[in-house]
């Protein structure tokens, strides 16, 4: 009997060492499975029609050409505060909306956090890299609305970190830290691209594909 709780101890205590995460982590279920495949043929179709050709120069680039500001949304909100408090869990606002409690999930690095100081809201397709695809010769409202798109998924809250290690770069020079990420990733860059009819240069679609094939 002694030898018997011993190893129930044990046994309790091989239970308490396993991570969290890992006792709630679940494999996808095959709804989900079929969800990613069909994104991912979605994307591989769109990226297909996307015009494929070197990137334009950088010249004449600024932020102010896309986002002097950020574009009110409702009532006192502007877009970056939108984009926090729908990416928050838990989310409380100031009077004047900005967020400032919440708890938020950085898919880029897999992170957590309980402030916005640690916090940026980023373009998906940055700025810079859709002037250098086509954006040098859109209009000026047309850039705004592209910088505070809501509609496509062009805007994600993610660590600072996260964001300044991408930077400006495409997917053929940047990824995701978590490669759960990646089909998400690439999925929402072909989506943003397709619809505002931005080219793609020919490592970039290779890049894309590869990310494609995790999914």
């Amino acid at each position: 009997m002694i030898f018997l709780r011993r190893a129930a101890n044990v046994a309790v205590l091989l239970l308490m060492a396993i991570p969290i995460t890992a006792v709630l982590a679940a494999p996808p279920s095959a709804a989900d499975s079929r969800k990613r495949s069909q994104s991912a043929a979605l994307a591989q179709r769109m990226l297909s029609r996307l015009k494929v050709a070197r990137a334009l120069s950088i010249n004449g680039y600024s932020r102010e050409r896309f986002q002097p500001r950020w574009a009110p949304h409702k009532g006192s909100c502007n877009t970056r505060e939108t984009v926090l408090a729908r990416d928050a869990r838990k989310v409380r606002k100031n009077a004047d909306c900005h967020p400032v409690e919440g708890l938020w999930y950085s898919p880029y690095d897999g992170k957590w956090f309980k402030s916005v100081k640690d916090l940026d809201v980023d373009h998906v397709v940055p700025l810079s890299y859709a002037w250098r695809s086509g954006a040098k010769r859109w209009s000026e409202a047309r850039r705004r609305a592209f910088a505070n798109d809501l509609t496509r998924p062009e805007l994600v809250t993610v660590s600072h970190s996260a964001n300044m290690a991408k930077g400006g770069k495409g997917p053929q020079s940047w990824r995701p830290q978590r490669r759960a990420h990646w089909c998400r990733y690439a999925v929402s860059w072909i989506t943003v691209k397709h619809h505002y009819r931005l080219f793609v240069t020919p490592k970039e679609k290779v890049a894309l594909l590869n990310m494609l094939r995790t999914c």
